[in-house]
């Protein structure tokens, strides 16, 4: 079973457009339909000239996908020469360790907390996904969902609790909460047909998207007493709910009916703007942090991916480490500190963190 990639390549199952214009998937990778929209509107997009960028590979890495960062910390994975996929850590010091849960053939590291503690998934000699957390000291716990065939952590807050996917034996996605004691809530919007859940506030606020009757693609977000807010991006056929801030504001992004992919914020009052890059032909928020800033990245007419970082007056500024020939920024952090990949030119992915 493929596992849901997170952002550009690594957490989720619904396809997506990402490098090269190659889809990615949300959750288990997959069988989703894209998302929805509006007329985006256009914003001025210059380079980054202030930013620090500081790129870096584990040790023995010979490609680098960064997934996550809090306080500084950095979580994600990186392919050896043997080509096998490990989990790693980089403190905010620049050292590294790296981990894999037992009998890991693929760890994908999703998030990290303030505190350290790191929620992902790992899939088995079989391809079974399974969800991990890795405590702060070192610890790591995998869990399945009773009845699951594949469990998929992707979120982690303050508190511990853990938001993620999940697939029934009948090959339906749900979303589920852990609970820092390790118990389980499962839930579904009402009328969905499939769940997916990508992200947790530190209030326990849980944002993802999932498919109607209808087969349409709706955002979502759970209020932590269980209550659901369905919503839809202006003139969307399809809404990707994809992080949610401690303020309640909401990034993620939507498909017209032109096929084209724009990026929105949803603010918790439940407006919305809506936006894309000057020169965007597909734009995919990733993050946003607790200024209402958020970073991803989108794909020019030509099909190279950039990055960007949108700030909360609706000012974008492109963000391409020197060197990168494609660019995807994955996760922000509170500070406003951004990790990602990009590719240089001789086809090689690093990491790297671009502080504010």
């Amino acid at each position: 079973m493929m596992c849901p990639e997170h952002r550009p390549h690594a957490r989720n199952p619904a396809l997506w457009p990402g490098r090269q214009q190659r889809m990615h998937k949300l959750g288990p990778r997959g069988i989703w339909l894209m998302l929805g929209a509006a007329l985006a509107s256009l914003a001025l997009v210059a380079p980054v000239h202030a930013a620090t960028f500081m790129t870096f590979d584990p040790p023995g890495s010979v490609r680098t996908t960064t997934l996550g960062i809090n306080g500084g910390a950095i979580v994600g994975y990186d392919e050896d020469g043997n080509g096998a996929r490990h989990g790693f850590l980089r403190a905010a010091d620049g050292t590294f360790t790296a981990f894999d849960p037992a009998g890991s053939q693929y760890t994908n590291p999703s998030s990290i907390n303030g505190g350290g503690a790191i929620a992902g998934y790992y899939e088995d000699a079989n391809s079974v996904a399974h969800g991990f957390v890795r405590a702060a000291g070192g610890t790591i716990s995998a869990f399945d969902l009773l009845g699951s065939i594949g469990t998929f952590a992707l979120g982690i807050n303050k508190g511990a609790a853990i938001a993620g996917t999940y697939i029934d034996s009948q090959y339906f996605y749900h979303g589920f909460v852990r609970a820092a004691d390790g118990t389980f809530t499962t839930f579904d919007p009402p009328g969905s047909a499939g769940t997916q859940a990508w992200s947790i506030s530190d209030g326990g606020k849980i944002v993802g998207f999932y498919n109607d009757s209808n087969i349409y693609v709706r955002g979502f977000v759970r209020k932590a007493d269980g209550l659901f807010i369905a919503f839809d991006a202006p003139g969307s056929i399809a809404t990707q709910a994809l992080s949610i801030n401690g303020d309640g504001a909401i990034a993620g992004t939507y498909q017209t009916s032109d096929l084209k992919f724009h990026g929105f914020v949803r603010a918790a009052n439940g407006t919305f703007a809506t936006f894309d890059p000057r020169g965007s032909a597909g734009t995919f928020p990733q993050g946003i942090d607790a200024k209402g800033v958020v970073t991803g990245y989108y794909y020019d007419r030509g099909s190279v991916t950039h990055g960007f970082v949108r700030r909360a007056d609706g000012t974008i500024r492109r963000l391409d480490p020197p060197g990168s020939i494609l660019t995807n920024p994955q996760s922000i952090d509170t500070q406003g500190a951004i990790a990602g990949e990009y590719e240089d030119s001789s086809d090689v992915y690093h990491g790297f963190l671009r502080s504010p």
